[in-house]
């Protein structure tokens, strides 16, 4: 039951995170009326941007490896709203 508990919280923070990280990149392009070669320049350069913040995240984790480089590949996906 506490697993199951547990398990339950991390999806929920999960999808938290996905969403308000999601309005970061494909809302912002969409907000800001974005099109053609103009949202692929923004969303190349917000993923290049989110990137780095995650890989500062996993640091503040003391991630390294293969679990550095899932978390951060996870991370951008989520912020940038693939």
């Amino acid at each position: 039951m506490t697993k199951t508990l547990a398990a339950a919280f991390v999806l929920m923070m999960c999808a938290g995170s996905a969403t308000a990280a999601e309005a970061s990149c494909t809302a912002q392009a969409t907000e800001k009326k974005l099109a053609g070669a103009a949202k692929t320049s923004f969303m190349t350069k917000c993923e290049k941007d989110m990137k780095a913040a995650c890989d500062t995240q996993a640091s503040e984790k003391k991630l390294s490896g293969a679990a550095k480089t899932s978390f951060t590949t996870k991370c951008v996906k989520d912020t940038v709203g693939m």
